[in-house]
């Protein structure tokens, strides 16, 4: 999150997502004056992840500058399902309490890959 750049919202966010081969990569929160042009900080780490070959993921961390547990945003949700409903996901406080779910106790009945019809 030290890296965010947030000049509209004053909301810094971090992520850390874990490969299945323990590798991190790291993500924040990207606004943009359009506001729709944004990209949030989970989907930013998952976008790095996929760009250099990785598509299984173990957990993702998620944290502000508050002590406010934060959840990933609808968008993220679905984005993150795409990878896998198992996925464990870590809200963490600034002073590095947390709270832990899945995927899919946060995201129920969500439309993914294996919805698709077969080709």
């Amino acid at each position: 999150r030290n890296f965010s750049y947030s000049p509209y919202s004053k909301f810094r966010v971090g992520a850390a997502l874990r490969t299945v081969d323990g590798k991190i990569y790291q993500g924040c929160n990207v606004e943009n004056a359009s506001y729709g042009g944004a990209i949030c900080a989970e989907r930013t780490a998952f976008v790095k992840a996929v760009s250099e070959g990785h598509l299984r993921f173990v957990a993702i961390a998620v944290s502000c500058d508050f002590n406010h547990y934060i959840t990933p945003c609808g968008i993220c949700r679905q984005f993150m399902n795409e990878f896998g409903k198992n996925l464990e996901i870590f809200f963490v406080n600034d002073d590095r309490t947390y709270k832990r779910a899945v995927l899919a106790d946060i995201l129920p009945y969500a439309f993914g890959p294996e919805d698709l019809p077969e080709k």
